[in-house]
């Protein structure tokens, strides 16, 4: 598949605010001063608004285990869903079996929506109805409490924001807190916004790929085209600065992608078919900079789910994609050198109302929003250690645990060391000791 196929296939836009990855300022203020339980993190937003009772409750729901490779109990046949018969059935475990399942999570206070569900989880503060989403958080992200908390020797290669390219997700990579901001924040890239946008930004139909140097010229102008608009957009003290290092790598990296998907090869990269959504796209991304960096932080989203409003069947169908990448996520993470000691968090947005909207979709399931009601708050969270790491309990459930979305950048503070160096009073949350051994 060519590129050109490619993006209509996933129905990307041209018109998205960041095209390609960039790189800012390296280096760290402190040397964290806890000790470590692993030296990964990888969060997954299991985003897109996903109702408990088609996900951790599924034995109360109409539809039954929807997502057989993250909870345990036989997946459910369901007529419309079709994509569970390309995925199959997990052959091993489940993520439930590996690690602890907290059945009892909740986004506890304000909007059930989509950024202010985001902003929690990265915050670890909840904005409790003060949400500007055309505006960076308040309250510091978890990139810039790691990178400025942590250990000085690392580059701001090792932390990534990989977001689907939906809202305004970019601007959840750092505040506007004093003594924060963009210095601190992690590597964003939209990948099928960088695939689409920033190509079309700088090659022409008639421009092969060649790996000359009129290639990494190329590479060079989307990375000013990024840079420019950060100038413009903040202070010079606060602007994207690349070391000779980063730019090699971050231009071998675009290179070998966009070969990648002019030669066809992202076309089916997980040898399934023809049954890929952007958000399958979108880890795939995450996990080939899991390959290439190793990355101590890397939080990825997904988002496709959210057609739950109006098509039911489809947002059945996509909470199997979802659920099949993440299980593909954590083998990814299990297989890859150098990230042998990881720690795996996955939990949704928000929930679900229990009730319906009304809207039939063609099967006669009627849709599902996420207004506020008890059900719409109710989430899971899962946590996993990789198989060399024993640190998080394996086959556990936790019910009735006051565990909430704000703990989540306390807990992977912990996690990696440095939650004793964070200011007090920045976080509202609580490190969820009950998941580990």
């Amino acid at each position: 598949m060519k590129r050109r196929s490619f993006i209509k296939k996933v129905g990307l836009t041209a018109g998205a605010s960041l095209v390609a990855p960039y790189i800012l300022p390296s280096g760290r203020l402190f040397a964290a001063t806890g000790t470590r339980k692993a030296n990964h993190v990888v969060v997954c937003l299991f985003a897109g608004g996903v109702r408990s009772l088609e996900s951790h409750n599924y034995s109360n729901g109409e539809y039954g285990n929807v997502m057989p490779y993250t909870f345990n109990g036989n997946p459910s046949n369901i007529e419309g869903v079709d994509i569970g018969t390309v995925l199959g059935t997990p052959s091993g475990q489940s993520l439930q079996q590996q690690g602890t399942l907290f059945n009892d999570f909740k986004l506890k206070n304000g909007p059930t929506g989509h950024y202010n569900g985001h902003a929690t989880v990265l915050t670890g503060v909840y904005a409790n109805g003060n949400v500007n989403i055309n505006a960076n958080p308040r309250n510091p992200t978890l990139f810039e409490l790691y990178r400025k908390h942590n250990s000085p020797s690392m580059s701001a290669l090792n932390t990534w924001w990989v977001s689907n390219s939906l809202g305004p997700y970019p601007q959840l990579n750092y505040s506007s807190y004093p003594g924060y901001g963009s210095q601190y924040g992690a590597n964003h890239i939209q990948p099928l916004s960088f695939l689409s946008s920033g190509y079309n930004s700088v090659y022409t139909a008639n421009d092969p790929l060649t790996g000359s140097q009129e290639l990494n010229n190329k590479i060079n102008a989307i990375r000013g085209f990024c840079d420019d608009n950060f100038s413009k957009e903040f202070a010079s003290s606060a602007g994207v600065v690349n070391t000779l290092q980063e730019k090699e790598l971050l231009n071998q990296f675009i290179k070998t992608n966009f070969q990648n998907v002019e030669s066809g090869q992202i076309q089916d990269p997980w040898g399934l078919g023809d049954v890929y959504n952007g958000d399958m796209y979108t880890m795939y991304f995450a996990e080939e900079i899991i390959k290439e960096y190793q990355p101590e932080l890397l939080v990825v989203n997904m988002q496709n789910v959210d057609t739950a409003h109006n098509e039911t069947t489809e947002y059945l169908n996509n909470m199997k994609r979802a659920d099949y990448s993440l299980h593909h996520l954590w083998q990814t993470i299990q297989n890859t050198p150098g990230m042998e000691n990881t720690i795996l968090i996955a939990l949704p947005d928000h929930g679900r109302n229990a009730q319906g909207n009304g809207i039939l979709d063609q099967y006669g399931r009627e849709g599902t929003d996420h207004s506020d009601d008890q059900m719409s708050r109710e989430v899971f969270c899962m946590m996993l250690s990789h198989q060399a790491d024993t640190s998080v309990a394996a086959n556990s459930i936790i019910n009735n645990s006051a565990g909430e979305s704000v703990d989540i950048v306390p807990t992977v503070a912990n996690i990696l060391g440095f939650d004793n160096d964070i200011p007090s009073g920045l976080l509202e949350g609580r490190v969820l000791t009950e998941a580990f051994n």
